[in-house]
């Protein structure tokens, strides 16, 4: 899928968040992008998703040379976009299982019999107690058991721009390779598929490899570089590197 992000400008409460932001992303193309905490990344994240709070005040989305502005949330969820949540939520009266069945009907039908078989497939390969399929949506669900589900749902509705915001946040180290290994494997078959890295730590592009690397500040992006750019973040802290970004 192709994005593209054009001079965005957005307020959160009267308060100006993003501000002349620009970001192009190829079919197939890996983007991650670093910065301190409220410069605006999730902020983002949740823009593209067209969530209604985020008032845009100029700019454009754009998904395959189309504006997504004037869509509603479900409509870009149908076009293949997908958010996995920093905080997933919980639904409680519907169980994960049902929850899923319901977005891939929303697009379109599949047999019972495949949807059984595809999502227990998943289910085992993220690792997953199959029991959790008939619990609440996310209820009582641990933080690394909520991103797990997340990532069953991109490996159930094939979305074909991914945004992952923050996902090592909450998951310790084995599940954080199997999350990843079933998204390299997801993105090995799905080739065109894009994808927006939100984090704050290398630790998650050491398994997904990006191929930018964005760093922000004060609601825009201040310089781009290769996975070079993260080791430098790592290594010199945000305040140093954007020193260096500036000079």
């Amino acid at each position: 899928m192709n994005i593209e992000i054009k001079d965005l400008n957005v307020d959160v409460e009267n308060k100006k968040v993003l501000q002349d932001f620009n970001l192009k992303i190829k079919p197939g193309e890996i983007h991650a992008i670093m910065g301190p905490n409220g410069t605006g990344k999730s902020t983002l994240s949740k823009v593209i998703m067209g969530y209604p709070d985020y008032k845009i005040v100029s700019g454009d989305i754009l998904v395959n040379q189309e504006s997504i502005l004037n869509l509603e949330i479900d409509e870009r969820s149908k076009l293949g976009i997908f958010l996995v949540y920093q905080n997933p939520i919980e639904i409680s009266g519907l169980t994960n299982s049902e929850v899923i069945k319901a977005s891939l009907d929303s697009r379109e039908h599949i047999s019972l019999y495949s949807f059984i078989k595809d999502l227990e497939k998943d289910v085992d390969n993220l690792m997953m107690p199959k029991e959790m399929l008939h619990r609440g949506f996310n209820v009582g669900f641990s933080g690394g058991e909520r991103k797990k589900n997340e990532i069953l749902q991109v490996l159930m509705l094939k979305p074909k721009f991914i945004i992952l915001d923050e996902l090592d946040s909450g998951l310790d180290v084995d599940s954080l390779k199997i999350v990843c290994s079933n998204l390299n494997n997801y993105l090995k078959d799905h080739k065109d598929t894009s994808v927006l890295i939100i984090t704050h730590y290398t630790r998650v592009l050491e398994y997904l490899k990006p191929d930018i690397v964005h760093m922000m500040k004060n609601g825009t992006i201040v310089k781009t570089g290769d996975y070079s750019l993260a080791k430098l973040i790592e290594k010199h802290g945000y305040t140093k590197t954007f020193d260096i970004a500036e000079d």
